[in-house]
């Protein structure tokens, strides 16, 4: 469901990592691994996402590391979106 909205693959997963794990924090390697995609790609979309505000960027050391930004404004709308988006995929258990 979230794919007809969000096109993008690469921002779609990042988007439910953080969303549905709002305490996470990562390097763009570790999300790379994380959500199995290409960290020049991974890289190219937080920086969108920084800029948005959804999330937040620290530096350790030289490390850029990321989180969910916990004032963004429609982040509980964001979340239940999420979560509800992936109750659908779930195939139906039938009886019989």
């Amino acid at each position: 469901m979230l794919d007809t909205f969000i096109t993008s693959r690469v921002r779609r997963k990042i988007i439910v990592v953080f969303a549905k794990y709002p305490d996470f924090k990562t390097h763009v390697r570790g999300l790379a691994k994380l959500i199995k995609e290409d960290p020049g790609n991974i890289q190219r979309e937080l920086t969108r996402m920084v800029d948005g505000k959804f999330l937040i960027m620290t530096k350790k050391g030289n490390t850029r590391i990321y989180q969910t930004n916990k004032q963004f404004p429609i982040l509980k709308e964001l979340q239940s979106i999420v979560i509800k988006s992936q109750k659908g995929n779930k195939p139906n258990k039938t009886i019989g």
